[in-house]
């Protein structure tokens, strides 16, 4: 009786809870599973205006990285504002996914029109490069002279972006609005050119940076350069300086949301159900970039993988790592990561990132490598997204523009700007993949591939081609570009001159340079190896030299015993 008591009591137990639950009116639930989505909609898109509600919408403080005696940041950064205050997000944008989302989608960009150059670089591949004078925006006619002393900011957008990008736009106006030019250097294939080579770019392929870069310093050698990376822009810039040291000519630069670590961002990126959201867009844009060189890609990589491909990890296994020739994912992603690269870095540089990045993983950030160069000033906010940092109540500007360009104008200012050593361009030659040595391809620094014709990476003769858009000419053809060579690679073939009323040159003399330049063709790869070996490893020649001479001595010496000792035996036995 007692178990059919307790069976009843429960049922009554159950009734009674369900009787209590319809008492209560149906918009107390409607209002509770409001709630409910409201909670999990603020934990999902990481939203902090309650956050920035209760610190009175002051915003985040910016916080600072750098070395104690660093004196870009004692003569440059402490000068900046923007770096000493708090960074507050636009309240209706309190989100990183909101602001990202924002940018890109609209953005509000400011309203101009660029001119286009189109450069040709060693291999046949085209870049566009996208000009924006500071006389462009009072209507007056750009022009920029050989002896110009202008400031020129040499942007490099991100993945898949180009100059038409709404973050883009916003950097270029805001520093021509101050006086400067701007140039763009869009990645290849983007911007509306189509891929004329078969290299295509990557995130560590600074080929193209350099060979701007180098083009528009022997062009106006009086301008001061700098450089300013976004994105898998900011991973290539930060990745070059590391590898040129002090033979660039980049007078400053920043670095905004770099990915630094691309093997820890393929691991975010794929961790939590918002990032694998990402990483499908940004596998769809790849995918896009693709089809747009389909002919090309469908001869060089993997088609059907691209097609195929649901994130960016696919896409490179398809695509980047096939036409590159990387063994794997993760060996493109270790080579290609501007951390390994910091404590290279000779130039002024400002690094920008936000902590709450949703694409750039503040796991990734290499903090002790930045404290330990007092060539770098990192600076990190609590909020901002990923490049976006949107101010104001009308999400009209965006806070690292600024910051940015407060920071470089203050550098140009300053006596910190970085100046190339006389004993500069050195060759960066190409390293064989290895894995394959076939002889119709050549692997390029950076793992990517070209093919080997006489109009490719060999051919010296070529210059840039300049074309005329909107009725400008941008400038003239160059017939002087500055190559990358070791100095007097060449002038040793003409070194006895030549013209068109020369004398016949001695039999002795020819066979004397025949053997010169038979010499000099052995001796000028083993100097370039040496260089790179020098430049890779931080270490001077004659210390590698040392390090060599010390291992090899047992060899060495135990071949000089040998011979000697049958040198000094000769002449017993003649005795």
């Amino acid at each position: 009786m007692s178990g059919l008591e307790a069976v009843a009591g429960a049922e009554s137990a159950c009734e009674l809870l369900l009787r209590a639950a319809a008492m209560v009116p149906a918009e107390h639930y409607a209002l509770a599973a409001v709630a409910a989505v409201a909670v999990f909609l603020y934990r999902f898109l990481e939203l902090h205006v309650i956050g920035d509600a209760l610190r009175g919408f002051r915003g985040g403080r910016v916080e600072l990285t750098f070395h104690p005696a660093s004196e870009i940041y004692h003569r440059v950064a402490s000068k900046c504002r923007s770096l000493h205050g708090r960074y507050l997000a636009t309240p209706w944008l309190a989100s990183p996914h909101l602001q990202t989302l924002f940018l890109g989608i609209s953005g509000r960009p400011p309203s101009f029109t660029y001119k286009r150059q189109l450069y040709t670089v060693r291999d046949g591949g085209t870049i566009a490069l996208d000009w924006l004078l500071a006389s462009d925006l009072e209507d007056a006619d750009g022009f920029i002279s050989k002896d110009d002393s202008t400031p020129l900011a040499v942007v490099v957008p991100g993945l898949t972006s180009d100059s038409a990008a709404a973050y883009v736009k916003h950097l270029a106006f805001s520093i021509a609005s101050k006086g400067w030019n701007v140039v763009v250097s869009n990645h290849r294939g983007l911007g509306g050119v189509s891929i004329t080579s078969d290299c295509f770019y990557n995130g560590g392929w600074t080929e193209d940076v350099r060979e701007v870069i180098n083009y528009l310093h022997h062009k106006y050698p009086k301008t001061p350069l700098f450089c300013v990376g976004t994105s898998i822009g900011a991973n290539i810039v930060v990745k070059y300086l590391g590898e040129e040291g002090e033979n660039t000519p980049v007078a400053g630069a920043a670095s905004i949301c770099s990915p630094w670590d691309l093997l820890i961002g393929d691991r975010f990126i794929s961790r939590k159900l918002v990032q694998r959201i990402y990483d499908k867009a940004l596998a769809i844009g790849l995918k896009d970039y693709a089809k747009l060189h389909q002919p090309v890609l469908a001869r060089l990589a993997n088609w059907e993988g691209i097609k195929k491909s649901r994130s960016i990890r696919e896409f490179d296994h398809h695509a980047t790592c096939v036409v590159a020739r990387y063994e794997t994912v993760d060996t493109y992603y270790r080579r290609c990561s501007s951390a390994s690269f910091v404590g290279n870095v000779s130039v002024p540089l400002l690094c920008i990132n936000a902590l709450d990045d949703p694409l750039c993983t503040r796991e990734a950030i290499p903090w002790d490598e930045c404290r330990a160069n007092k060539n770098i000033v990192l600076a990190t906010t609590p909020n901002g997204g990923h490049l976006a940092f949107f101010q104001g109540l009308t999400a009209g500007r965006l806070w690292w523009v600024g910051a940015a360009s407060e920071f470089l104008f203050a550098l140009h200012d300053s006596s910190c700007m970085h100046r190339q050593k006389a004993n500069d361009h050195v060759l960066h030659s190409s390293l064989e993949s290895s894995i394959d040595k076939s002889p119709y391809v050549n692997f390029m620094e950076d793992g990517m591939v070209a093919p080997v014709t006489k109009d490719g990476p060999g051919n010296d003769d070529g210059s840039p081609s300049n074309h005329e858009i909107d009725g400008v000419q941008l400038s003239n053809r160059v017939g002087g570009r500055q190559q990358l060579e070791v100095s007097g690679e060449k002038d040793d073939e003409h070194a006895s001159g030549s013209g068109n009323g020369s004398t016949a040159v001695p039999a002795n003399r020819q066979g004397d340079g025949t053997n010169s330049n038979k010499l000099h063709e052995i001796i000028a790869p083993v100097k370039r190896s040496i260089n790179q070996l020098a430049r890779y490893q931080g270490r001077s020649i004659w210390l590698l030299a040392y390090v060599a001479f010390v291992t090899s001595w047992p060899l060495l010496g135990s071949l000089a015993f040998i011979t000697f000792r049958k040198k000094f035996r000769n002449p017993l036995r003649a005795k």
